[in-house]
């Protein structure tokens, strides 16, 4: 009994066990690439139009963007409380919008809206609501809220989306500090779960086979809170076990192999569904078989804990790698530290040699002007600031090209996919598409595989080439080129290869960034630094889809109607033709979204140009970074 007890108390503390419990976590945390999917209800219910619907999909651009508050608030608070508030902001956030959109309950006034960060008035709004009579329905209501103000409903939507930001912070500092020496596979797998979410939440929505779409909204607001709440006091750093040890090899295999089965197996199930007309109990099926699919990872802490024989204390202290250098630079790194008077004297045909001859040579150099400055004839001028792959600040990287590059690439290409991605139900809806949650959830798995594969393949870019990473970003920017003019062609099938494309591109920004920012400005502040870069894709959003996109399509959608009420008075139906002018003017066809898309896809080239020039300007960083790995592989 007390081996059993052992036992279960090394597998709560399994660092495994962790992981997988983030990984359940991020596969809610992609709620906001739902929009696509709730919008039109929310469009159609409130009387929106296309430019509104297109600045609430900018306000929970930036609930999905600002971290600033998860990362200094987790700082503050134990991670589980950081977890807690993300799921309140979650539930009142997208719970009001719920309430809302079915018209059980009038929006609060924004003072009001603001507030509602903590939870009060939403639940004194549902007590009011329950327990109303004639006289409040009536009286009391009219007069305190007289009308629906979407900008009501932009803070709603941003505070309902920011819990996702402490969702992604808990989850990937605690599975960080538990496995220091697999940033890379932890990080990529981790967010890979988040890019999947929209899929799985939108499986499960199919399954309950609700006749009202808005219930969309309020599995959004429930289903993330309650799996947050179950797992909050699992999620954590655990002491010790932080070693690289024989068997993360395996297990990281088997989750990368849970993750393709996955992603081959909902696409599958999508795509079945959408093709072919399937009963409730084959859906139902479905998503059991989702279930034990996303359960599986579970088998790694278990066996680990209850059929392994755990290392003590001891043992781990003795393992071969230990983690002396987590936050510094490694043994090679420090050997490639060198003067600025080094670097300006060195001739540059220096940095083409193999590495031993390299350090050899620069360690002559720097032996001649040791012994010149000892001797007077040169003075050993101050560093004005840290260089390529150190440490910076802020603001030491506000003021490199390199970082603006990164910045405006970003902006570009993620900020025209996410446009897309936020405008897919009404896309699919132009081009005559009754289902549009199938096109959101197959770009959210589209997504899911372009983070994987993004991450892979930069990788080995780096590691075998030793060339920058962004080169697989010009890439991927490239295919998202093509899948912006499938789109804006509306061709038969244009809509699964062109979300199929932006999907895969617009995933693998959020693999190769994050590296590619560690890599050219260090990991000291590299949290500060990469809040930042993300700026970048609500800054895209609010150009490509709050100013381009929304004016665009409400412009064709105003010449249609003006069309169809010119040809319905010429036909005599001039009342007919005057009981829908309240509603927002709808667009059909390909031209809706065909001059928006090619915009998108030029500045998508432009985003590829500027990750090349990126790597123009940065080949000798890596040589010096990975130039010893590749040289190594291919001998």
């Amino acid at each position: 009994m007390g081996q059993l007890q052992e036992r279960f108390r090394a597998f709560i503390n399994n660092r495994w066990l962790v992981f997988v419990a983030a990984m359940w976590i991020q596969s809610c945390a992609g709620i906001g690439y739902l929009f696509g999917s709730i919008s039109p209800v929310i469009k159609s219910n409130l009387n929106y139009n296309q430019r509104q619907i297109a600045r609430l999909g900018v306000a929970k651009d930036l609930g999905d963007s600002v971290g600033f508050f998860a990362g200094s608030l987790c700082e503050i608070l134990p991670l589980w409380a950081g977890l807690l508030v993300g799921a309140l902001k979650n539930f009142i956030g997208y719970g009001s919008v719920w309430l809302v959109v079915t018209g059980r309950l009038p929006i609060l006034p924004l003072w009001a809206v603001s507030i509602s960060t903590l939870g009060f008035p939403f639940l004194l709004s549902i007590f009011f609501y329950l327990m109303r009579d004639d006289f409040v329905n009536l009286v009391l209501y009219p007069l305190i809220l007289e009308k629906l103000d979407y900008h009501n409903m932009c803070v709603l939507i941003f505070v309902g989306t920011n819990g996702e930001t402490y969702f992604n912070t808990v989850a990937l500092v605690s599975c960080v500090q538990n496995f220091p020496k697999s940033r890379g596979p932890v990080v990529g797998i981790l967010k890979g779960f988040a890019g999947l979410g929209g899929a799985i939440l939108t499986q499960i929505y199919a399954m309950i086979h609700a006749p009202d779409h808005a219930s969309l909204i309020f599995m959004i607001a429930v289903a993330p809170t309650m799996v947050v709440i179950a797992f909050m006091f699992i999620v954590r750093p655990v002491a010790g076990h932080r070693q690289v040890r024989q068997t993360d090899a395996m297990s990281f295999t088997f989750i990368y192999s849970i993750c393709l089965l996955l992603a081959a197996y909902l696409m599958a199930v999508m795509l079945v569904q959408d093709l072919v007309y399937v009963s409730h109990t084959v859906i139902i099926i479905f998503t059991v078989v989702l279930f034990i699919i996303l359960l599986v990872p579970i088998v790694i802490p278990v066996s680990l804990s209850f059929f392994l024989d755990p290392r003590g204390p001891e043992e781990e202290a003795l393992l071969s790698e230990t983690p002396k250098q987590e936050s510094g630079k490694s043994e090679s790194d420090v050997n490639e530290v060198i003067f600025s008077e080094v670097e300006d004297e060195k001739p540059k045909e220096v940095d083409l040699l193999p590495a031993s001859e390299r350090r050899k040579r620069i360690a002559q150099l720097q032996s001649k002007l040791f012994q010149a400055a000892a001797e007077g004839a040169v003075r050993v001028k101050s560093r004005r600031g840290p260089r390529r792959g150190e440490d910076f600040t802020l603001m030491q990287a506000l003021i490199k090209a390199d970082f603006w590059l990164i910045f405006i690439s970003l902006l570009l290409g993620s900020g025209s996919g996410l446009t897309v991605i936020d405008n897919l139900g009404q896309m699919s809806q132009a081009l005559g598409y009754d289902n549009t949650h199938i096109f959101v959830s197959m770009i959210s798995i589209w997504n899911f595989l372009g983070r994987v594969g993004g991450g892979y393949f930069s990788e080995v870019v780096v590691r075998d080439y030793a060339y920058p990473r962004h080169l697989a970003m010009a890439v991927a920017q490239f295919i998202m080129i093509f899948g912006h003019i499938f789109l804006a062609m509306g061709w038969p099938g244009a809509m699964y290869i062109g979300t199929m494309l932006i999907g895969l591109g617009y995933g693998a920004h959020w693999a190769i960034v994050p590296a590619a920012a560690s890599e050219l400005f260090g990991l000291k502040n590299f949290g500060v630094l990469y809040n930042f870069i993300t700026m970048a894709n609500p800054a895209g959003g609010l150009l490509f889809s709050g100013l381009i996109a929304s004016n665009i399509y409400d412009h064709e959608a105003e010449k249609q109607a003006h069309q169809h009420l010119h040809w319905e008075q010429k036909s005599g139906s001039f009342f007919s033709s005057m009981l829908g002018l309240d509603d927002p003017p709808k667009c059909e066809g390909s031209i809706c979204f065909f001059l928006t898309l090619v915009i998108m896809a030029a500045f998508c080239l432009v985003a590829s140009i500027l990750s090349m020039i990126l790597v123009y300007r940065t080949k000798i960083v890596y040589k010096n970074l990975y130039g010893k790995s590749s040289q190594a592989r291919v001998s």
